[in-house]
């Protein structure tokens, strides 16, 4: 009988670590009521519940992505919390019954909206959309969060810009740790409201400052989440600094629960962070760079506007994942680019995103074969070449 029940709380596990390696990289499983994801995972970002140009069908059954993230400030103001819980939550909103992450809204309050006032009660800012005034505290943050219902949510922070002064990113993190006490407050008496379990990741901040990120990294170690967050990279520092502060938390944050580094990267950044521990990574970049005609492959990136594409008749990508790789050729695709048809950037889109989930997947793969690092000084070089 207790033999059945360890085996039950193993089934339930949230994280499970299968393999480790000589190094960080670890490949691993996450449990959520809306399904399995293998570790490490890229997830693709569905900012106002769709991930751009491309259909939730194409999500799943082409690109194979396990999960994908929403936007909390995006969907709050569109199309508003009293449609998604009309809807039953944004899974049953955009027809997506795999994993979701949202998160907290804290990025976009502090890129996107305009004059926002910042006080130890949360952010007042100016809608992108009309003008209109709103406010996000750590509560209301928390309150959306339900409202959409993501299988993973996170805790509002306030994101520094880079470069920033030492007392400045000392301020911000501390207002972030504060924070954080409140939202975990909120969550712990407001049940979910669609009846699947959902879990806050708390994140660390810091800046580029080590002693700061130390700190931070404690403070939310503590806090006792079922998995934890880096924010406030990739937002311009050199990629050594990112790499760096990287591997400094990692050393830091538990071993046992997944770590989630945010807005991470190119292909190259993300073979990174996996070897500094990361298991979660998100981008909008295999999008937004698909849409500007630049494609990632395992030979190098691609430049689909470039002339030299313009009699290649061979597939867009022989070793490409999707059907769009096998279906069109890079004559086609360069044309639909130069004509400036939509199609260009619905094909560029599904083939980026497959291609970051192919990465992951054959990163896993080597990490449980145990020749992760070797593989990963081989391929990066030419991951970075132009074509």
């Amino acid at each position: 009988m207790f033999r059945l029940y360890q085996d039950n709380l193993k089934m339930q596990k949230f994280f499970n670590i299968e393999k480790t390696s000589e190094g960080k990289a670890r490949a691993g499983e996450i449990t959520t009521d809306h399904g399995t994801i293998q570790t490490p995972i890229f997830m693709p970002v569905g900012t106002v519940a769709s991930v751009k140009t491309v259909h939730q069908r194409e999500l799943k059954e082409d690109i194979k992505a396990q999960i994908i993230l929403g936007n909390t400030y995006h969907l709050y103001l569109r199309p508003g919390m009293e449609t998604m819980q009309e809807a039953g939550g944004l899974h049953k909103f955009m027809n997506w019954d795999l994993p979701i992450l949202t998160d907290s809204g804290g990025f976009q309050v502090f890129s996107l909206a305009s004059s926002r006032k910042m006080t130890e009660e949360g952010a007042r800012f100016k809608s992108h959309i009309d003008g209109s005034y709103h406010m996000f505290s750590p509560e209301k943050s928390m309150e959306i969060q339900r409202q959409i219902g993501a299988d993973i949510f996170m805790a509002f922070d306030e994101c520094t810009p880079y470069p920033c002064e030492y007392n400045q990113a000392k301020t911000s993190m501390e207002l972030t740790h504060r924070w954080l006490k409140r939202c975990i407050e909120w969550t712990e008496n407001n049940p979910e409201l669609y009846g699947h379990k959902q879990r806050l990741f708390p994140i660390v901040q810091g800046s580029t400052y080590s002693d700061l990120r130390k700190i931070s990294a404690e403070v939310i170690s503590e806090a006792g989440a079922e998995g934890n967050a880096i924010g406030g990279l990739s937002v311009g520092e050199p990629e050594e600094e990112m790499y760096r502060i990287t591997d400094e938390v990692t050393d830091i944050l538990p071993k046992e629960k997944p770590r989630y580094l945010m807005g991470v990267g190119t292909p190259w950044n993300i073979l990174e962070s996996i070897g500094l521990g990361i298991d979660m990574m998100d981008c909008v970049m295999p999008t937004r760079n698909a849409r500007n005609a630049m494609l990632f492959t395992w030979k190098g990136v691609m430049n689909m506007k470039n002339e030299k594409w313009k009699k290649d008749f061979s597939p867009l990508d022989e070793f490409g994942t999707s059907f769009v790789d096998r279906e069109y050729s890079k004559s086609y695709v360069r044309h639909l680019f130069v004509s400036k048809e939509y199609l260009a950037k619905q094909i560029a889109s599904i083939h980026n995103l497959a291609f970051y989930l192919d990465l992951v997947k054959v990163a896993r793969e080597h990490i449980i074969a145990g020749d992760f690092y070797e593989w990963k000084k081989s391929v990066v070089p030419v991951l970075r070449q132009r074509l």
